[in-house]
């Protein structure tokens, strides 16, 4: 979940919070190429113990990235995975536990910002391909030589990275092989000073990845073994991470993720502004100008958490300060009558505030423009070098000038190329034209008027609001826009408030304790004014706990477009598109986009009707049978899987659970180098054994093994760590 702009503000406020990655890079002796030793003492001057993986955040840029060409296929995308836990690896070179957290199924409340996502996202896809074809039209009609249209069947869909599509099964079998050949053969891996333990959290176990990864570290920090000195590093770059590492309390808490480099260079040019013409020859191409390596910094949260504690100090207070006088939250429990007060006094301010927020923004528009006027007027009378640089007046290297021939004649060129060259402009403009099509009246010839371009920034950039939100009148303006409701009921404004309280309360439990239901979600797409929170202190904030998420294809149907239908079993996919199916009304084909006072597009509100789950399952029931033995093993609700190398301290016992034949769902208690929890046997285990190749591309990963057969080495047999909610329901099978 990510807060636009925030890491940006965050690095600016408080520098010294981030660090840059030392990383060490591989080299060439003599043609060939020497891997990183990863065994070796980190180079960062910090040791950390657990490095934990959303592979979220690997897996989008991995497989369609927007500063590289995107790999051919599905092969390529899986090295790509695999070439970029390896750098993370080499970097921070845990020494205790590598975690890969993939999404799972998402709890309600997170399921309809993922379906307004998709359907969005298949909504521009659509969007842009008629832009293509537009444009292309055009472009042909002009003359222009065009390259030719790439096939369909290239196009890849990123509605596929989730829970439950057949990409997402192979990419879980890809990740479960390379486990196995980095244990078997990578010395940062297996060294015998190295214990390391890793755990796959693939996408059949429920759960969003940080959410897990957090789960995992909440349980272990409550165990009374629990090192307090424990290193950890999380990678990724949502800006909610920073949030939940400071929740977790823990003193060494590292963010490991991309730098950030503001104003990125663009190849070319947009697909809006194209002409049709070719590269220059003295231009670079594209991926090898614009791309370029990817930089990492660590953001250290025990200096964040030391600025806080120096933001949040209040000395020379003219009254004696009670630090325990009462909180607002405690351990994610939240105390609604404390609140409640905040809130009165924040909807007193709230007429105000919006008013002095508009006033702002008016007069950052005023200095926009007066600014833009400044710089129009300088261009004007800034030399154009482009009139005299095929003449002997033009710029010239020291060391070659050339002397003027013929001084008057030079300057004469000149003139008569200032005078002409708006004539030239429009005549090259015509022979663009197509034949018979109007003239345009964009360009005013010379000697005209030109049109007014002071509103230019006044309502043409600026979408319409009808709420007016600095005028008197808006609350009712609002309810009667967003919800067409009058302005007399006043308990339907109360009623949203209080779905939104529990929002609140939802969120922040989810964040401190776990998910504190499955199914509860904000009804509503709109949320209410702060001066409506009136009467909440006596609001119930539990939650029911006998709920359960829902199964990787059934959230599927949830949140998939019917565009996206390819990547859902065919019995279900018809009832996406079929006119007679019961649930039709949950995916429409087009839907409105309220921009809500915003500019752009992506800003704006996805009006989408809600799921009825109720409905949802009755409909799918009939289907159930028809579902082929891949499409059931792809709609369990599955376990993490723990993997040990045979230097480590578990690998016997995990290996004697085997040998005395315990019960497959049976659950063992098991403590290993600190870690405690439950597990289950996997059925799936080869004593010793490897993992069968799942891609073409496996030479690429340094280590030959022939396709379709068994890597042998010393990989222990896997086995599935039990995750338990918060109530003792393990997420099994």
């Amino acid at each position: 979940m990510g807060v636009p702009a925030f890491f940006r503000w965050l690095s600016r406020k408080y520098p010294s919070v981030i660090v840059n990655c030392v990383e060490q890079k591989p080299v060439d002796i003599n043609g060939t190429r020497v891997p990183i030793n990863s065994s070796e003492p980190n180079p960062n001057g910090v040791e950390f113990d657990n490095l934990y993986l959303d592979m979220n955040g690997i897996i989008h840029p991995c497989t369609h990235p927007e500063d590289r060409p995107a790999p051919k296929n599905e092969d390529e995308m899986m090295v790509a995975i695999f070439e970029c836990i390896d750098r993370m690896f080499s970097i921070v070179r845990p020494r205790k536990l590598l975690y890969m957290a993939i999404d799972g199924v998402a709890p309600r409340a997170k399921m309809n910002q993922q379906r307004s996502r998709r359907f969005r996202a298949s909504k521009e896809t659509w969007e842009k391909i008629q832009e293509v074809k537009r444009i292309r039209a055009e472009l042909l009609l002009k003359g222009a030589v065009l390259p030719p249209e790439k096939p369909k069947e290239e196009h890849f869909d990123s509605n596929c990275i989730t829970p439950g599509t057949p990409f997402m099964a192979r990419l879980s079998e890809c990740l479960h092989y390379y486990i196995h050949e980095r244990l078997n053969n990578d010395p940062g891996w297996k060294g015998i000073k190295i214990e390391n333990t890793v755990i796959l959290s693939d996408a059949n176990v429920p759960g969003e990845g940080e959410h897990k990864i957090m789960d995992y570290i909440r349980k272990q920090r409550s165990q009374p073994d629990h090192d307090p000195n424990t290193q950890h590093c999380l990678c990724g770059a949502d800006a909610d991470l920073i949030m939940l590492g400071l929740a977790t309390h823990e003193p060494n808490f590292t963010i490991i993720r991309e730098e950030f480099k503001p104003n990125k260079p663009r190849p070319c040019h947009e697909m809006k502004d194209c002409i049709g013409g070719s590269q220059s020859e003295h231009e670079t191409p594209a991926d090898h100008s614009i791309s370029s390596e990817t930089e990492y910094i660590f953001v250290r949260l025990n200096v964040l958490r030391e600025y806080l504690e120096k933001e949040l100090q209040m000395p020379n207070l003219p009254f004696k300060y009670e630090f325990d006088r009462g909180y607002l939250t405690d351990s994610g429990e939240v105390n609604l009558e404390r609140v409640q007060m905040i809130m009165l006094e924040l909807g007193k301010a709230e007429d105000e505030i919006f008013k002095t927020r508009q006033h702002k923004e008016l007069q950052f528009k005023a200095r926009e423009k007066a600014k833009k006027k400044r710089s129009d007027g300088f261009n004007e009378y800034r030399p154009n070098w482009n009139l005299v640089q095929n003449t002997q007046f033009a710029p010239q290297a020291v060391g070659q000038r050339k002397v003027v021939v013929n001084a008057r004649q030079e300057a004469f060129n000149i003139r008569t190329a200032g005078m002409h060259i708006e004539g030239k402009k429009t005549a090259l403009e015509m022979m663009f034209r197509p034949a018979g099509s109007a003239a345009s009246t964009d360009n005013p010839s010379h000697g005209q008027k030109r049109k007014h371009e002071e509103d230019d920034d006044s309502e043409d950039d600026q979408a319409h609001d009808e709420v007016r939100l600095w005028e008197d009148g808006f609350k009712d303006r609002y309810y009667e826009s967003k919800f067409d409701v009058g302005p007399n009921q006043m308990e339907f404004r109360h009623a949203v408030a209080l779905h939104y309280v529990r929002g609140l309360c939802w969120v922040l439990r989810y964040y401190y304790q776990g998910c504190a239901s499955w199914k509860w979600y904000f009804p509503y797409h709109y949320a209410p004014f702060a001066s409506d929170f009136c009467n909440i202190a006596g609001l119930s904030t539990e939650f029911e706990t006998d709920t359960k998420p829902f199964r990787p294809l059934e959230q599927l149907m949830g949140v998939f477009p019917a565009a996206s239908s390819k990547h859902v079993p065919e019995p279900w996919a018809n009832l996406m598109s079929d006119p007679e199916s019961p649930i039709i009304d949950f995916y429409p084909e087009d839907f409105k986009i309220d921009l809500n006072g915003k500019k752009f597009a992506w800003q704006g509100v996805a009006l989408l009707p809600f799921v009825d789950e109720n409905r949802l399952f009755k409909a799918l029931e009939p289907y159930y049978g028809k579902l082929s033995p891949a499409e059931k093993r792809r709609n369990i609700r599955g376990d993490d899987r723990l993997y040990v190398s045979d230097k480590n301290d578990g690998y016997d016992l995990l290996k004697n659970l085997y040998i005395q034949k315990v019960e497959m769902e049976a659950e063992c208690a098991v403590s290993i180098n600190g870690m405690r929890g439950t597990v289950l046997l996997s059925d799936v285990c080869v004593e010793n054994g490897g993992a069968n190749l799942g891609i073409a591309g496996h030479r690429m990963l340094g280590h030959h093994v022939p396709q379709n057969q068994s890597g042998y080495g010393n990989v222990p047999p896997p086995t599935n760590l039990d995750r338990r909610d918060n109530y003792g329901n393990r997420s099994g099978k």
